[in-house]
């Protein structure tokens, strides 16, 4: 599965970039909104990787901003999470557009962190499967913690929420007060339950935990019953995989090959 950000141009071209200002990923500073589309700058030759301190990575010799018609061309039978960036009502309607052209309904989810954005994509197409929004995720835990939470019905299909650990590998130790510590470790502990993730994934709800880069941060998330982790590392997780499916079957504990594949509801590990 592909976790991509979409913006508009000013000629309403739908882009796949994660920054709405291009100054991080291009040195220039400068919206993607107050641009068209052919006058976007190119990104860097080297990049800095977000969620891995110190690490960068270099591209190829195709430093363009990508479309997201080229991304459902390039890939047209792989799951793609999309994010909405921006509250924009006609981006939204060309996404949309866009994956009902290339018959991508059961291939896509949407949804943001703002919940007005969300409502809004479920209202322009309720054939995409859709996002849980920061305050639904809220609503979730308190939910979950209250006992209420299988009387409730969900609308939402996937669940992606970060494993709030990793924040303290991303600072210098001793730039994080005993406050932030706590709230760390306190948000960690609500979040990162497998009784939650069990029950989610029960109602057909998948659970994808971001950014993770480190082979025990994959199994912990596989532990508590993530359907997935994203990573900026795809080559480190498919290898941990591997060996984690060979281990499994040494021992004889799995019936199934673990894989990743596309169905009428979206996307499933089995």
């Amino acid at each position: 599965m592909l976790e991509l950000d979409c913006h508009l141009t000013k000629d309403e071209q739908v882009v796949v970039s994660h920054d709405g200002n291009l100054r991080r990923s291009t040195g220039i500073n400068v919206n993607i909104s107050d641009l068209i589309y052919s006058d976007l700058p190119p990104y860097l030759c080297k990049l800095d990787v977000t969620f891995e301190k110190e690490c960068s990575c270099e591209g190829g010799e195709d430093k363009r901003i990508p479309l997201l018609r080229e991304v459902f061309e390039a890939f047209p039978s792989t799951p793609i999470n999309i994010d909405i960036k921006v509250n924009n009502d006609i981006l939204i309607k060309k996404v949309s557009e866009l994956v009902r052209e290339y018959k991508r309904e059961h291939l896509t989810v949407w949804g943001s962190a703002n919940q007005e954005i969300v409502e809004k994509c479920h209202r322009e197409n309720m054939e995409i499967p859709l996002l849980f929004c920061l305050q639904r995720v809220l609503l979730l835990v308190g939910l979950f913690y209250t006992g209420l939470l299988p009387f409730i019905p969900l609308r939402e299909q996937f669940l992606e929420i970060p494993m709030p650990l990793i924040i303290m590998k991303l600072k210098e130790p001793e730039k994080i007060s005993r406050s932030q510590k706590f709230v760390i470790w306190l948000a960690d502990t609500l979040l990162m339950r497998k009784a939650l993730f069990d029950h989610l994934t029960a109602r057909g709800i998948q659970v994808y935990i971001w950014v993770l880069n480190e082979e025990e941060e994959y199994k912990r998330a596989f532990d508590l019953g993530a359907t997935g982790v994203m990573t900026d590392y795809p080559t480190k997780l498919k290898g941990f995989l591997e060996k984690r499916i060979c281990s499994c079957c040494q021992n004889r504990r799995c019936k199934n090959v673990l894989q990743v594949r596309a169905t009428s509801k979206g996307f499933r590990w089995q």
